[in-house]
């Protein structure tokens, strides 16, 4: 998703400003990949890891609570602490769309015999002027807590237009802009953020990659339904009702491509239900 690239571009470009901000100080920090624990981790694509010389920052940001991170968390903390068991393991958990649920109090996992804590941050209750004072957390402002969050949002992308190096300029300016999504309408975005100043960043490439692979991806699926569609007429000698053609449509790519071997041996209508029911 594109908030997960953009976050985790934020944090590579700027851990230091992250540091300062979570933990109080200024930590040089490294970017530590996922691969290089011992075991697969769970998930990557939402994970950032950075390690100083006696620290390692675990940060995860969350657009919406999920049943999974408290679990996630525990299971990150025990594979660092069996990588790098010399180092103090900083974890926190940022949410970002403001809501409601209980989840996005829950700075704990546990089960029997076992009990790890981490920090959470709901970015809707930071004072907007804590994160104005790091270039790195600009973009974050137009979700922060204030009075008039247009007006901050505005005032946050005038400290970005003074940023003096370019590249991290656009940077934050792609960042400011994907973010604001969470709460603003698309139309007050564009009065704010120019777009053409942010296409060169590295950010806002990647998203419109993203798009383009999702694109292709969803092309390939509609392909595949209509094969098989197909494939099923010819094999059982009849047309397909349109809740069996609504169970296909549902299936991701990889159980279409099962799908395509498993109907050779397919007889009657029955086999493709008795399939279907089988895959839930």
């Amino acid at each position: 998703m594109s908030f997960d690239t953009t976050c985790k571009r934020l944090a590579e470009i700027f851990p230091q400003d992250f540091a300062s901000w979570l933990f109080g100080y200024p930590i040089a920090l490294t970017e530590l990949s996922p691969t290089e624990l011992s075991i697969e981790p769970i998930r990557a694509d939402s994970v950032i890891l950075l390690q100083g010389q006696a620290e390692i920052a675990h940060i995860e940001f969350q657009t919406d609570p999920k049943d999974d991170v408290p679990l996630r968390l525990a299971d990150y903390r025990l594979r660092l602490h069996r990588r790098f068991p010399e180092k103090t393991i900083y974890q926190v958990v940022i949410y970002l769309r403001e809501t409601g649920s209980e989840r996005v109090h829950q700075n704990y996992f546990e089960i029997a015999g076992m009990y790890a804590e981490f920090n959470v941050v709901r970015i809707w209750e930071v004072p907007a002027a804590e994160l104005l004072a790091f270039p790195g957390l600009l973009p974050f402002v137009g979700l922060s807590r204030s009075d008039n969050p247009e007006q901050m949002l505005r005032r946050a992308v005038r400290e970005i237009e003074q940023v003096s190096d370019e590249s991290q300029q656009h940077e934050l300016m792609a960042a400011a802009y994907v973010l604001s999504g969470l709460k603003f309408e698309t139309a007050v975005i564009a009065q704010i953020i120019r777009r053409d100043v942010m296409r060169e960043s590295v950010t806002y490439q990647a998203i419109l990659q993203e798009g383009r692979e999702e694109g292709r991806e969803e092309g390939r699926e509609v392909e595949a339904i209509a094969l098989i569609t197909r494939q099923l007429t010819r094999r059982l000698g009849q047309e397909l009702s349109e809740e069996t053609r609504s169970q296909l449509a549902l299936l991701p790519l990889p159980l279409l491509e099962d799908l395509g071997e498993a109907l050779l041996d397919f007889t009657t209508l029955a086999d493709l239900e008795a399939w279907l029911e089988a895959q839930g």
